[in-house]
């Protein structure tokens, strides 16, 4: 096997090494898999949506669909994870990623139960501490939710106190 066809095989990350980069627990760590991913670039990822979600008992029982919010969550969970990788580094207690933007958020389609929410996200640029992503979530090839999010990452003031 060539050296190229090994690293082409290694660009995933299972649920052990998401949490590694994403201070998330259960119920709101919303990434399942790191399917493929270009460090400084691009990263794509999935969300296994289950029925057993506990939002689904209030979102709504009669039919359930995932909240837009969680899925604009579920997006930035995985741009944070790229911005991380990117910088070549795992975060502590300390660190804290904050929106600072949601810009241009359309909501195309329900995310509902048994669906898989398959998460791109583009790095557009990043200055002065500030991340800019093209971010687009589809289920089956048809885009659920798109936008572009800014987002930072900052240490937790009083994680020292």
């Amino acid at each position: 096997m060539t050296t190229e066809a090994t690293t082409a095989t290694n660009k995933t990350l299972g649920i052990n090494e998401i949490k590694e980069y994403l201070p998330h627990r259960y119920p709101m760590l919303l990434v399942d898999r790191v399917v493929d991913y270009e460090i400084g670039k691009t990263i794509t990822a999935i969300k296994n949506v289950t029925a057993n979600e506990e939002f689904f008992n209030g979102h709504f029982p009669h039919k359930p669909v995932m909240p837009g919010v969680l899925m604009i969550e579920a997006l930035a969970q995985t741009a944070a994870i790229l911005s991380f990788m990117t910088m070549n580094v795992k975060p502590d207690e300390n660190s804290v990623v904050y929106f600072v933007g949601i810009d241009n958020a359309r909501f195309k389609r329900p995310v509902e139960p048994g669906d898989q929410l398959k998460m791109d996200i583009e790095i557009l640029r990043t200055s002065r501490g500030i991340w800019k992503y093209k971010a687009v979530a589809s289920v089956d090839g048809k885009v659920a939710v798109e936008a572009e999010l800014m987002c930072t990452i900052r240490a937790n003031e009083k994680a020292g106190q």
